[in-house]
C-alpha cells in the first residue's frame, strides 16, 4: 500500500543522511517514477525533503530541519511492527513482515526478533475471510465498487457499494461504502457476505468516516435485568465488565445492562441453561416459559 511505502521511505530516510531514488525504487519494488511522486506527497505533508543532483546526489531531509532520528524510538518501532504483523493474519500473504524488514533498514534492533506483542486478527473463517479482506482492499484504492450477496437478520439481497474502508471492529471486520440501492452509506460485515466481484470504476467523493461508537451501532433498546448464579460470574466480567453486576445477600449476582434486540435478551438468558432469571423487561418472561415448553416437547422422547 501506497501509506506503507511512505513510511517506509521516511524511516530510511531517518536513518541514512541520503538515499538515491533508484535505491528506493529497488528497495520497494516499485518504479522511480513513483518514487518521485512518493517524494512529493512526502513533502506535502510537511517533511522537508531535497533532491540534489550530481554524482553525490540523493534524496535527505533538509539540513537544518533534520527530523531527531530518535523520533522513532525502538519501542515505537516495536509497536509500529506489532500492527503490520498483525495484518499479516489475516491478508493470507507475508506482505506485512517483508515491509517490516524493509523498514528495519539495517538497524537490527528494530527487528520483531525481540517483540513480545503478538496480534492475531484473524478468525475461525480465516480461509473464506482472507480473499475478501484482499478483494476489498484492491478495490479501495482501484475506486472499483464491489456486487456481494449480504445474509443480514431481516433478509437476504444483492448490494453493489462503492467502498470506502475496511474496518476491524468488536472482534470482526467489516467494509464501509456507499449503497448504491440504499442510495446512503452503510456498514457491511464480511462474514455475511458472499459472491463477491470488482465491479466497474466509481468517482471517490470525500467519505466521512463511520460513527462506530458503541450506542449508535448497538443502541440500548433493553435495559435488562437478571439474577445470575455466581458460577457464571467469571463470565459477567468478561462479557460486560465487573460493574455490570451486584452480588445479593443469597450469593446470587444481580445484572443490568442495555441490550439492542429481543433475539439478543432471549438468546444470551438461554445460553446460561437455567443459570440466570430474567427480572425486566417483565413482558419477555412469558416468551422464555413458551421457548421451555417446545424445548420439553422437543426433547422429550429423549
Amino acid at each position: 500500500m501506497k501509506i506503507d511505502r511512505l513510511i517506509g521511505i521516511l524511516s530510511i530516510l531517518l536513518q541514512k543522511d541520503k538515499v538515491t531514488a533508484p535505491y528506493l525504487a529497488e528497495k520497494f519494488e516499485v518504479s522511480r517514477r513513483t518514487i518521485n511522486r512518493d517524494i512529493e506527497d512526502l513533502c506535502k505533508a510537511g517533511i522537508p525533503l531535497v533532491t540534489t543532483q550530481g554524482v553525490n546526489g540523493g534524496i535527505s531531509i533538509m539540513e537544518g530541519y533534520k527530523i531527531d532520528s530518535t523520533l522513532l524510538t525502538s519501542t515505537d518501532m516495536q509497536a509500529i511492527l506489532a500492527g503490520l504483523r498483525s495484518l499479516d493474519s489475516v491478508s493470507g500473504t507475508n506482505r506485512y513482515m517483508q515491509l517490516m524488514e524493509k523498514l528495519s533498514a539495517g538497524a537490527s534492533d528494530f527487528m520483531p526478533g525481540g517483540q513480545h506483542i503478538l496480534i492475531d486478527l484473524s478468525s475461525w473463517s480465516k480461509t473464506a475471510l482472507s480473499p475478501k479482506i484482499e478483494l476489498i482492499h484492491g478495490a479501495i484504492e482501484c475506486e472499483r465498487c464491489v456486487s456481494f450477496h449480504y445474509y443480514a437478520p431481516k433478509g437476504e439481497s444483492e448490494r453493489l457499494i462503492e467502498p470506502y474502508y475496511l474496518i476491524f471492529r468488536w472482534a470482526s471486520w467489516y467494509v464501509w461504502g456507499y449503497c448504491r440501492e440504499r442510495k446512503d452509506y452503510r456498514l457491511f460485515k464480511l462474514n455475511r457476505m458472499t459472491e463477491l466481484q470488482m465491479e466497474e470504476p466509481f468517482e471517490k467523493q470525500a467519505a466521512l468516516l463511520p460513527d462506530l461508537s458503541n450506542e449508535t451501532v448497538f443502541p440500548h433498546t433493553y435495559l435488562v435485568k437478571a439474577l445470575i448464579v455466581p458460577e457464571y460470574r467469571w463470565r459477567l466480567i468478561e462479557e460486560y465488565g465487573p460493574g455490570c453486576f451486584t452480588q445479593q445477600v443469597d450469593g446470587k449476582l444481580l445484572f443490568s445492562f442495555g441490550f439492542t434486540d429481543e433475539d439478543a435478551v432471549l438468546g444470551w438468558i438461554l445460553s446460561f441453561q437455567g443459570g440466570a432469571e430474567l427480572l425486566e423487561p417483565a413482558f419477555l418472561r412469558p416468551k422464555l416459559s413458551s421457548f421451555g415448553q417446545e424445548l420439553q416437547k422437543q426433547y422429550a422422547d429423549s
